[in-house]
């Protein structure tokens, strides 16, 4: 079985995976352009035992909002009525798109602006990436999770919070 594969079934069929595996398959998935990231984007976790298991859905993430490689919006969240509002508390500001190298090969990363964590994104499909976040105070076993593009067509500005 490929690895887009695979990550396609942890997505639909959702269940404990070791880091170690999740840390493979997403070695073996394309990197992505920051082209390729752009619009909008729902997301969930991709449980593994991590410290951060959990941590996105009590804080109500929805996903995140891609706009330009300078205007990232990393937290979109839901508030009490269910509308999208980019949380910069929690993530203490936005972020920006760069190419990195992560694991030997160069893909889109986001950087957050106010902490020193770094998403690293590759292809599951058109449609999906897989995500891996990593920082300067975040050791391994990292946290993965992943990003759908929202079907839905962009409010005005395309921001995702917008709507």
């Amino acid at each position: 079985m490929t690895a887009e594969r695979t990550v396609r079934e942890l997505i639909d069929e959702p269940r404990h995976s070791e880091p170690t595996e999740l840390a493979a398959l997403f070695a073996q998935l394309e990197p992505v352009s920051i082209e390729f990231l752009l619009g909008d984007w729902r997301g969930g976790e991709l449980p593994s035992g991590h410290p951060m298991d959990g941590a996105l859905g009590k804080a109500r993430w929805y996903g995140k909002s891609f706009v330009s490689a300078n205007d990232v919006q990393p937290l979109v969240c839901l508030d009490e009525q269910g509308r999208k509002f980019s949380n910069v508390a929690l993530g203490k500001g936005e972020a920006t798109l760069r190419l990195i190298d992560f694991g030997g090969t160069v893909t889109a990363s986001m950087v957050y602006d106010g902490q020193p964590v770094i998403d690293h994104f590759a292809k599951v499909d058109e449609d999906t990436v897989m995500g891996v976040m990593t920082g300067k105070k975040l050791a391994e076993p990292y946290f993965y999770f992943y990003l759908e593009r929202d079907g839905r067509p962009a409010a005005s500005g395309g921001c995702l919070a917008d709507r």
